[in-house]
């Protein structure tokens, strides 16, 4: 338990030290000052200088402990950092001003201990970790940030990363380097191998350049939970540019084809009833495939007076990551979106957690003429949506509210006042949604 006691004029933390930190503290009781001379703020500053000390004494015990790993790198900027320093390795304190040098070797004197020596004198190298273990230590970081993601959206983040890396080690020669070697030379390496795929293979430029995107990620990632100061950025500026390739677009579902071929007889004959639904869904509230197919049990709600269903973050058994923020909404059913979830009150087991609809669905589609060129794909309905608001003249920051994107980047400006109520969106549901056939109701 920690006190108080004055000492002349000034008040004094006085703790006695856990077992587990007496090697490291090197004595039974330390004592801190709280630099007042006034009781009751003393008490207030007691609470919070407790934890940083007890956060120090782990910190120092980490180094101790496991003074080769990453752990203990980190360890060591944090106890600098809590004496008002950035850690720096010895190999940069060799260059450093002797002000500062002499400043922290005047630092350690408060402290007597080895671990806070080695944080302030840079007595660690920063952590061995090597290529192959690059994506397990960026997940780990991102352990907070993943918390809603489901395994599948888990695999699928962590996927490209692993081929990212793959691709850098290929490109390296097979060598399993560490990630402190990888510098820009590295990265243009890891370009040039790229370009030279790409030429062979007739690949997209996009696909490498989403590689190099994934390692500056992690490499940005890594450095930051290791407090590095001044971190390198070696993919900065290493990208693949075709001036002559023009932007590409999701080609929309013309209404008319909607019409006549997938709301015709017998369309879907050939599919089950669950990648039907999903997609008759998407065509009258716009929504990306995974908001619908991913969708919890009970997520409709059809006895209300406006039947709808909610995108959001999902925890426990359903849990689920949505893109952003924006995307969360209410989206109201109508037309065979409503009839469609009526048939499915407890959602799409088939494909809730997986990602297999896409592919399977579009290969459907293809196999039965039922999409207007090979260019075409079911992604497009989403854009068709949005054309037909626009039709119908529904400006586009109540299309962006409807969509689930960004009003904020719409109109380039904070947003105020209140959520769009259901009614509202119902209302603007209604302007363009279109007959549902009979066989369909």
């Amino acid at each position: 338990m920690a006190g108080l006691i004055k000492r002349g004029q000034t008040w004094h933390l006085r703790m006695r030290v856990p077992k587990r930190y007496l090697a490291v503290a090197g004595r039974n009781e330390i004592h801190r000052s709280l630099e007042t001379d006034s009781e009751r703020r003393a008490r207030e500053l007691l609470p919070d200088v407790r934890a940083k000390l007890l956060a120090e004494l782990e910190a120092m015990t980490a180094i101790r402990e496991r003074p080769g790993e990453a752990d203990a790198y980190r360890a060591a900027t944090k106890i600098a950092q809590a004496r008002g320093f950035t850690y720096r390795p010895l190999t940069d304190l060799l260059e450093a001003p002797l002000d500062e040098v002499l400043e922290r070797v005047e630092a350690t004197k408060a402290n007597s201990s080895p671990e806070t020596a080695k944080a302030l004198l840079g007595g660690l190298e920063g952590p061995a970790v090597r290529l192959s273990g690059l994506v397990k230590e960026v997940e780990r970081v991102a352990t907070h940030e993943n918390r809603y993601k489901s395994e599948n959206q888990l695999r699928l983040w962590r996927n490209p990363r692993k081929r990212a890396v793959a691709n850098l080690q290929a490109a390296l020669g097979g060598r399993d380097a560490l990630v402190s070697e990888i510098d820009h030379a590295a990265a243009l390496k890891h370009k040039a191998w790229w370009q030279k795929k790409i030429a062979a293979e007739n690949l997209s430029m996009k696909t490498a350049n989403k590689d190099f995107a994934n390692m500056a990620g992690m490499l940005r990632r890594y450095y930051e939970s290791i407090a590095l100061p001044d971190p390198p950025e070696p993919y900065h500026r290493v990208t693949l540019k075709d001036r002559h390739k023009e932007e590409s677009r999701k080609l929309e579902i013309p209404v008319e084809w909607i019409k006549e071929k997938w709301f015709a007889q017998g369309a879907f004959d050939g599919t089950n009833a669950e990648s039907r639904d999903i997609l008759l869904i998407s065509i009258e509230t716009g929504c990306r495939q995974s908001e619908i197919h991913d969708l919890p049990p009970g997520a409709f709600v059809l006895d209300a007076p406006i039947p709808y269903f909610e995108v959001k973050l999902e925890e426990g058994n359903s849990k689920r990551e949505i893109k952003n923020t924006a995307s969360k909404r209410k989206v109201p059913l109508v037309g065979v979106a409503l009839a469609a979830a009526k048939r499915h009150p407890d959602g799409f087991p088939r494909y809730r957690g997986k990602s297999s609809y896409s592919a399977a669905m579009n290969k459907f589609m293809r196999s039965n003429g039922l999409l207007p060129s090979p260019d075409h794909t079911i992604g497009g309905i989403r854009h068709s949506w949005e054309s037909r608001m626009r039709r119908a003249g529904i400006d586009k920051e109540l299309r962006g509210v409807m969509m689930g994107h960004s009003v904020k980047a719409i109109l380039e400006r904070e947003v105020y006042g209140d959520e769009m109520p259901l009614p509202e969106k119902l209302k603007l549901a209604m302007k363009v949604v279109l007959d549902v056939p009979d066989h369909l109701k």
